[in-house]
């Protein structure tokens, strides 16, 4: 029996904000995977099924584990929160399928499920809409180089976009933002509205 491989965008965790789609393939999935705050979001629509949660940074680990139980036959949904394809799982499963030499007319059956994503939801929240050209950015250095990230800031404040920041910091991340704000600072007024959101549309959602 051939198994299928759903990544799925949940959006940002309440369930008002999930697609009818998502919805859908999560409760035809026999298998669900994902970074145990994302399985939580779904909690609710996984009873009986079986789920492998994981932690932080085991994003090589989910994506082979879950390539692996497809090609068993199950039919597998990989849940992130947001949309999949901006600085989720769908771009890593897609190189992990492509090293293996997949056919995606013959191979494993993929399919992406967009969600809502943190921009969208974020902007929202505070009523300021992203209606003209916006930059988004992310201050992770894991997997780019921190002076990469730097070009990219600076020629997006250079070039008067509104300004979507992701991964602003960590325990081990600290210097980056405040670089970013010195950044930011030759090129926009000190008064320029900015808002900090966490946990958008969750119970533990703050915003600044």
């Amino acid at each position: 029996m051939a198994g299928k491989l759903y990544i799925v965008g949940v959006g940002p965790g309440h369930h008002d904000h999930m697609t009818f789609r998502a919805k859908q393939v999560i409760e035809e999935s026999d298998t669900i995977v994902g970074y145990t705050t994302y399985v939580n979001l779904v909690e609710n629509l996984i009873d009986g099924k079986d789920v492998y949660r994981y932690a932080m940074t085991q994003e090589v680990e989910r994506a082979q584990q879950c390539i692996d139980l497809a090609k068993e036959g199950k039919t597998v949904s990989l849940v992130s929160s947001g949309d999949p394809g901006i600085y989720g799982m769908a771009g890593l499963i897609y190189e992990t399928l492509a090293e293996s030499g997949w056919n995606p007319k013959t191979g494993l059956q993929v399919e992406i499920v967009p969600g809502v994503s943190a921009l969208n939801s974020c902007a929202s929240l505070i009523g300021s809409p992203l209606m003209t050209d916006f930059a988004v950015v992310s201050m992770s250095d894991l997997l780019v180089p921190w002076e990469i990230i730097v070009k990219r800031v600076e020629a997006a404040a250079a070039g008067d976009y509104v300004i979507v920041i992701y991964n602003p910091s960590s325990k081990k991340r600290i210097h980056q933002l405040q670089d970013t704000r010195k950044l930011l600072l030759k090129y926009r007024s000190p008064s320029t509205p900015v808002a900090i959101i966490k946990g958008a549309y969750r119970e533990t959602e703050s915003i600044t």
